[in-house]
């Protein structure tokens, strides 16, 4: 409605012009005094957009512009203008020609006046202005009376199109805690009338809804803060909406509206806080260390980033006992156990718990307090536990030749909760499969169940169980290592077994072989052995014994010769004794045999055996030879006997197979 009624105010002032102007626009026909064809000229005449008239003189052409107001709502043709010839004596000889933009269309023209009209509605925002040309021709003989005259029709704007904005809606954000005046953003509208021409472009914006919060700057359409600090907590969302009105905002201009969702993003302007100054959990005194014991959550009213948060221990009764660390994704405080808890030594503890801001903002530090603090108070709940031994191991140890029954040591172990229940003792037999060791199961000694030797097992080691009376299936274990410690009771003996030849040219005191002992004890000091010769071969001795004080002795002829015909070997006693006590000997035989030897000593003839041992066999030796001997002879025998039973199958074949014949020939 309001549109229309511009556009009525507009045509009412439009009449008026035309009623204070020459009535109507002509082309007028100038000759200069003469009539006549060629000597006429053409003239426009009218009035500008001002009422100033309009004359076109014959030689300068410049024709001014005919101005027609847009969007003509009338029912008849709308007059343009009107072209007229001097030469015109109204006998209708002349004919007025129009040509050019819309020509014959949008403006048609009387050929025999010479008024314009335009048939259409114009929107001078499809086209603004429209270029025509203009002649006056003989209608007999079709000859021009002027040449053609180009002149224009500007469309007058008239403010039919409302502002419009680039965007509807807007969407934007401003940091809370803002101070006033702050730019949020700028919003543009546009308007399609003609900015030349009086104020139907020029807009101005105005703010309808969004106040007091918010304000908009008339001539730039910048959006600011009205309000210093608005609090994101308390009102995040705002919906502004913003007016562009033209002819700058007059009565009676055109309207157009735009929403700006504005949002207040956040800042970290709020601290963590504790929903409550005490605390109070339960944890089982069975809780393994690094399990969690406790979970704080501390509220903060920012979000993201701004509400991330650390806690931390600032004191503690249980020192060591507990770490606190923050879970990202929950901002939760999570408390865990560093330290095994007994609720037989300590029942509680109280920790104090600060929390503070992960990434403070240094602009909002004075105004409140930045860090909160609470008491967490951890109670212990009593288990039944199992009992629990004095030592993680018991080292024990007994001499090998300890009695059957003898006791080599306890073990001790006490039920940790307050009802104290007995303890019962007893063996893990698959620790003990022989059953050396026992164990009483009242008191926890450890004794023997058989004897030991140490050269057998040096080490038993075996698991001792204890056991609630009150609760058996509460039992725990301890290893119990028991040492045998060395008792002399091994003699030494020879190292190796020793046998060795005599040449029959031999001298007295000569050295034929040099022999080492062995024991299988393990005396603390070490071995020292003692060697000499058997006291019943001492009497008329064929050869002597030599302790060389190193744990060797060498073994010495006594006699300048010796004869293989005679005697062929002697057999001598040699007695080697420890130093541990009590004392061990034994008596050891060394073999010697009697071979012909050169000057040099080099043996040259020996009985068999000699001669095998001087190969460096010993009768062990010869004895595995002989074995494998025997072996290849019973199986070259197994070898033959399988032939002939082979043979002889065939050859039994061979006679059933007669037999067979020769009673198929009687039947």
């Amino acid at each position: 409605m309001l549109r229309g009624r511009t556009v009525l105010l507009l045509l009412v002032l439009w009449a008026y012009l035309c009623s204070h102007g020459d009535g109507h626009r002509a082309l007028r026909r100038t000759t200069g005094g003469r009539r006549g064809g060629a000597g006429v000229g053409l003239t426009l005449m009218g009035q500008d957009a001002n009422g100033v008239p309009l004359r076109r003189s014959k030689r300068g052409w410049m024709w001014n512009q005919f101005f027609l107001l847009e969007e003509y709502t009338g029912m008849d043709h709308q007059y343009v203008g009107k072209l007229h010839s001097d030469g015109d004596r109204g006998d209708g000889s002349i004919r007025y020609v129009l040509t050019g933009d819309g020509a014959g269309s949008l403006f048609i023209i009387d050929e025999n006046s010479g008024d314009i009209h335009a048939t259409k509605r114009l929107d001078r925002e499809e086209k603004a202005y429209y270029t025509l040309r203009a002649k006056a021709v003989n209608r007999i003989t079709n000859t021009s009376l002027e040449g053609e005259s180009e002149f224009i029709i500007k469309i007058h704007d008239i403010n039919d199109n409302e502002p419009k904005f680039t965007k509807d809606p807007y969407f934007t954000e401003v940091p809370e805690m803002s101070p006033l005046g702050t730019v949020v953003m700028q919003v543009t509208a546009t308007d399609a009338d003609d900015p030349t021409y009086g104020n139907s472009a020029r807009v101005v914006y105005s703010i309808l809804q969004g106040q007091p919060y918010f304000s908009v700057e008339p001539n730039t359409g910048v959006i600011k803060t009205a309000l210093p600090n608005m609090d994101r907590e308390t009102k995040e969302n705002y919906v502004v909406v913003i007016q562009a009105k033209d002819m700058a905002g007059q009565m009676g201009g055109l309207s157009g509206t735009t929403t700006v969702s504005i949002t207040l993003s956040d800042v970290n302007d709020n601290p963590p806080r504790f929903p409550k100054s005490l605390y109070e959990f339960k944890a089982p005194e069975s809780t393994e260390p690094g399990s969690t014991v406790a979970v704080l959550r501390a509220t903060d009213a920012d979000i993201g980033r701004n509400a991330e948060m650390n806690y931390r221990i600032t004191s503690s009764d249980g020192p060591s006992m507990f770490d606190i660390s923050t879970n990202r994704s929950t901002q939760d405080g999570v408390i865990t156990l560093r330290k095994s808890l007994d609720f037989e030594r300590k029942r509680s503890y109280t920790l104090r718990i600060q929390v503070e801001n992960s990434n403070p903002d240094p602009r909002f530090l004075r105004y409140a307090a930045t860090t909160d603090g609470a008491t967490v108070k951890l109670i212990v709940e009593d288990v039944d536990e199992p009992p629990v031994f004095d030592r993680v191991g018991y080292v024990m140890e007994v001499k090998e030749d300890v009695a059957v029954g003898t006791i080599i040591g306890s073990v001790s172990a006490t039920d940790p909760d307050s009802s104290r229940s007995p303890v019962r003792y007893s063996i893990d037999r698959r620790t003990d499969m022989d059953r050396v060791l026992n164990v009483h199961p009242g008191n926890g000694s450890v004794f023997m169940l058989r004897t030991l030797d140490r050269e057998d097992i040096a080490w038993h080691n075996v698991s001792v169980i204890a056991t609630e009376f009150n609760n058996p299936r509460l039992m725990s274990r301890v290893p119990v290592y028991v040492r045998v410690l060395d008792v002399n009771d091994n003699a030494p003996t020879f190292a190796t077994y020793y046998e060795t030849f005599v040449c029959e040219n031999a001298k007295a005191n000569q050295r034929i072989q040099t022999v080492s002992a062995a024991d299988a004890d393990e005396p603390i000091g070490g071995h020292r052995f003692f060697f000499s010769l058997a006291h019943e071969a001492s009497v008329k001795a064929n050869f002597t014994v030599r302790d060389n004080k190193d744990n060797t002795a060498g073994i010495l002829t006594r006699r300048n010769s010796y004869s293989r015909l005679q005697r062929s070997n002697y057999l001598v006693p040699v007695v080697i004794s420890d130093s541990d006590f009590p004392m061990q000997s034994s008596t050891n035989t060394l073999t010697v045999h009697v071979c012909t030897c050169d000057r040099e000593g080099n043996m040259q003839l020996c009985n068999q055996e000699a001669l095998v041992l001087t190969a460096g066999l010993s009768t062990g030796a010869l004895m595995a030879i002989i074995f494998c001997v025997l072996i290849l002879l019973s199986d070259t025998l197994v070898s033959v006997s399988y032939i002939h039973t082979i043979n002889g199958s065939q050859q039994t074949k061979a006679i059933l197979q007669k037999i067979g014949g020769i009673q198929e020939g009687k039947m």
